[in-house]
């Protein structure tokens, strides 16, 4: 253990980091010789060497390829954890010595990609235009993963239950009332009175089964015994959604900030959901200290709420 612990401390280099992590993404020689442009005895080699260095066997050779053994995943997934942390000092240490924030990763709910998000951006830019942003846009399922690992340094969005942020930290930005919608030329957006009952024999825009958002709106339609045809498509996307609703009879069920739109409004149903959300927040991996960048997003985040906050509450004055 003591020529382990000397080899990891004192000859572990930022090259054996890369090697493991492409090896493990290829699991082919010929395949991390290409991407390398190195020989395929190089890189051989150089997998042997770390392999008697560390006095471990990292991948088992096989006729499909290379395969990680228990010893191998652990250390790619430490080295790709260290891959992260490095670039992500690179890029500070650059932004630093340029004067600006430097680049901020984000992960973003599609709902929040609508009204909240753009807005913040706006305020960033203002602040601080030599700050780039990069935004991927996906499920809680797929983003908070990336959150842990590093890749993303926050995520925008409806703040998932308490139960399941383990280790995050998180900031409520934007309490936003999820209602029932339609487009303008459908017949219940032309009756003066709305009954839950009349949502029967229609189709509907759902949120994907296991979304935080399906489940709180079954048990509202049962509780009103407004049971769900199977004439229905499923989707996270805030755009398909509003699109969908202008060219059917279907009804949707989204956040009031997503569906104001004067371009293309949609008609709001009088039918009062219960609170089924928690507010749109930010998160971040409450184990890594957030870069300068971050924490000005983090600052524009709570500015542009504030705003649009405002402007909800002027929109539901009498």
């Amino acid at each position: 253990m003591a020529e382990l612990d000397w080899y990891l401390q004192i000859n572990l280099k930022a090259r054996h980091l890369r090697l493991l992590v492409t090896i493990d993404t290829y699991r082919n020689l010929t395949q991390v010789a290409d991407v390398t442009h190195v020989t395929v005895p190089a890189v051989s080699k150089a997998l042997s060497e770390l392999e008697r260095g560390l006095g471990l066997e990292l991948f088992t050779r096989t006729t499909q390829g290379l395969r990680p053994t228990p010893y191998g995943e652990c250390l790619v997934r430490h080295a790709r954890t260290m891959l992260t942390n490095l670039h992500a000092a690179r890029d500070e240490l650059k932004a630093l010595s340029s004067g600006t924030e430097g680049k901020i990763n984000i992960g973003v709910l599609p709902a929040s990609t609508y009204v909240l998000l753009p807005r913040a951006l706006a305020v960033l830019k203002q602040r601080s235009p030599g700050t780039n942003v990069q935004v991927t846009e996906a499920s809680s399922a797929l983003l908070l993963p990336e959150l842990w690992q590093g890749r993303l340094d926050l995520v925008v969005g409806r703040l998932p239950p308490p139960s399941a942020l383990s280790s995050f930290k998180e900031k409520e930005l934007l309490e936003e009332p999820v209602k029932l919608f339609t487009g303008l030329h459908h017949p219940l957006a032309r009756k003066t009175r709305v009954d839950w009952s009349d949502l029967r024999d229609y189709p509907w825009i759902l949120p994907p089964l296991g979304s935080i958002l399906r489940d709180p709106l079954e048990r509202a339609l049962e509780a009103h015994e407004v049971p769900l045809s199977n004439n229905y498509i499923e989707t996270l996307s805030t755009h398909l959604a509003r699109a969908y609703l202008q060219v059917s009879d279907a009804i949707a069920v989204l956040a009031g900030g997503a569906a104001n739109d004067l371009v293309h409004p949609l008609h709001k149903l009088p039918l009062a959901l219960p609170k089924m959300l928690r507010p749109a927040g930010v998160l971040w991996n409450g184990n890594r200290r957030l870069t300068p960048g971050a924490r000005l997003m983090v600052t524009c985040l709570e500015e542009a709420a504030q705003q649009l906050q405002a402007e909800f509450e002027a929109q539901r004055a009498p």
